[in-house]
């Protein structure tokens, strides 16, 4: 850990640790991300024994990211637990609505909570930030329904707020990209399948290799592949030798078209083709008392 200088740094920090204090004895929903992992930290620090850390496990996480939450877990010092989440089997799920996430975030949330007493828990907690608030974001009613924690949120803390508090926590994931799960790669509307989240992990695995560290491989009807990097990377990456290696390995992993995005990496790109009507709709949910369901 590093030192305390920045004094509204120190306050965000306290207020974090002060609010997750206050829920007793918590569950982590820690995917080894940026924002689960500092809750972890805040949550063991608050609490000590009274604080576990659960990581899902299903193949829509992507390789490596179960042993890097296990890591931080021992780093933090909480208490971890991995459970296996089946959101594959559920049909709403592989149909690949606009609000796929709802249904996975269902699963999760189901699932921590029929083990509150075996963990010992009071509480669920998720890394949500002030900056999903105004996201299409679906899994937020879902907690709603599960009645979840967001303690980032809740003490207005930013994306880059937590970057900060992970940075002088010492956490080695401070700077770490979004890493959202491998469902969110494939086009609304087409089926999410264990088949299609390996290839898509196998191919963002190949171009990490390749020395590119922000990228995405979005999956769009008939094996297309469409490859987001940040745009100061695109003339490396259609540069000839580079080029023709990217299309044998990522046709020797079943792809049958294999574009690169000119626009860039931009996260949640494929929301832009939620229809306008559909997004007020799912907002309109998102926002609904538990038990209720807004008019379509």
């Amino acid at each position: 850990m590093t030192d305390w200088t920045d004094p509204e740094l120190c306050a965000r920090r306290d207020r974090l640790i002060e609010t997750v204090r206050q829920y007793g004895r918590v569950a982590v929903a820690f995917s080894g991300g940026i924002d689960s992992t500092v809750v972890a930290q805040a949550a063991r620090l608050a609490l000590g024994e009274a604080a576990v850390a659960v990581t899902a496990a299903s193949d829509s996480l992507a390789a490596g990211e179960l042993e890097e939450a296990e890591a931080l877990a021992r780093q933090i010092g909480i208490r971890h637990r991995v459970i296996r989440t089946r959101e594959f089997a559920d049909p709403h799920y592989v149909r690949n609505a606009p609000d796929r996430c709802y249904h996975c975030k269902t699963e999760l949330y189901s699932s921590l909570a029929a083990l509150r007493g075996e963990l010992g828990v009071d509480v669920i907690a998720s890394g949500a930030n002030a900056d999903d608030a105004g996201d299409h974001r679906p899994g937020l009613r879902a907690a709603a329904e599960h009645g979840v924690r967001h303690p980032l949120l809740e003490c207005g803390l930013t994306k880059q707020d937590v970057r900060a508090l992970a940075r002088a926590w010492g956490l080695p994931t401070w700077d770490k990209p979004a890493s959202p799960c491998l469902s969110s790669r494939i086009a609304y509307g087409e089926e999410v399948t264990p088949e299609r989240v390996r290839r898509i992990d196998a191919s963002e695995t190949w171009l990490r290799q390749h020395g590119l560290r922000l990228v995405r491989v979005r999956y769009h009807r008939g094996d297309l592949a469409r490859i987001e990097i940040p745009l100061e990377e695109l003339p490396r990456l259609a540069a000839p030798e580079l080029r023709d290696q990217l299309v044998a390995a990522f046709r020797a992993l079943g792809w049958a078209f294999v574009t690169l995005d000119l626009e860039g990496f931009r996260s949640g790109s494929l929301n832009s083709l939620i229809p306008p009507d559909s997004l007020q709709i799912l907002a309109r949910r998102a926002t609904a008392p538990s038990g209720s369901q807004p008019p379509t």
